[in-house]
């Protein structure tokens, strides 16, 4: 899909039964995409909806991770290629910041699981209007007659930010094992499965996965975007109770000081490898 530029109006409370939890200022949105904008000089993936979905997975993830440690990792050198000098680099990560935050209240699991009924998840989504596609055409961006085809749907570009982490940190996203109680790897895969169904494009494709997930059911997108943020709730949840266990440390019984040196040197440990 071809790169746009952002010029379209920012969806982040797109449902009526969106409880009001706190949500980023337009400004605070707006030095975000002008950070976003700068990154994908040097990494073509970024883009403000890419971003948010990939954070919006750091959020719901396992780990808690800093937003130094998570940010090197996602964008490796992008981010200091961009933001080199330190007062850059202090002030765009004051932007990234301002999100994360948000992302962390509106996920927090406490809240979450006192009201798992409420919606409170409000994504950063670029919703395309007819007048959109139209200018798009007019700048020559894309041909006319293939915006369908082109102009990716309300909440793709954001799902693939959230699967692109989710496939990049297996350490992290395990499934769970043999010994989960019943029903819990059918709900984990189910919760994935809604929000990958946001990153299909083909029609055919979409219409086929949606048969097989909702049968009989005739879901619009708005439908199948609140699904997947439900099912972002309900994997913050989940991961609350499963978090995955940190590798054991298994070491080699170490020699007394006295006795000789594994090393074969001859000395004793405290004179060698043990000083």
């Amino acid at each position: 899909m071809p790169a746009f530029s952002f010029r379209l109006r920012l969806m982040t409370t797109p449902f009526t039964n969106l409880v009001h939890y706190p949500t980023n200022t337009d400004a605070e949105l707006d030095r975000l995409q002008q950070l976003c904008e700068q990154l994908a000089g040097f990494d073509e993936r970024v883009s403000l909806e890419w971003l948010d979905g990939a954070m919006t997975a750091l959020a719901a993830g396992p780990r808690a991770k800093p937003l130094v440690e998570w940010r090197e990792a996602l964008l490796g050198d992008a981010w200091s290629r961009a933001f080199a000098d330190p007062e850059a680099d202090r002030d765009a990560t004051a932007v990234l910041q301002s999100r994360w935050s948000v992302l962390l209240k509106q996920l927090d699991p406490e809240q979450l699981m006192d009201a798992v009924d409420e919606l409170r998840l409000a994504p950063v989504m670029l919703e395309w209007t007819d007048d959109d596609k139209a200018k798009l055409v007019e700048d020559g961006t894309i041909e006319a007659g293939s915006e369908d085809e082109e102009i990716p749907l309300t909440g793709e570009i954001w799902a693939h930010g959230f699967m692109d982490v989710v496939q990049a940190s297996p350490e992290d996203w395990q499934e769970p094992g043999e010994s989960a109680e019943e029903g819990i790897a059918d709900a984990y895969d189910e919760a994935l499965s809604r929000i990958a169904m946001l990153t299909l494009h083909d029609p055919a494709e979409l219409a086929k996965t949606l048969e097989e997930m909702y049968p009989g059911e005739k879901l619009e997108r708005d439908d199948l975007i609140q699904e997947a943020l439900y099912a972002v709730q309900d994997l913050r949840c989940y991961w609350v109770q499963n978090a995955p266990k940190p590798v054991t440390r298994v070491v080699g019984n170490v020699p007394g000081r006295n006795d000789p040196c594994h090393c074969g040197s001859g000395k004793k440990f405290k004179k060698c490898h043990g000083a």
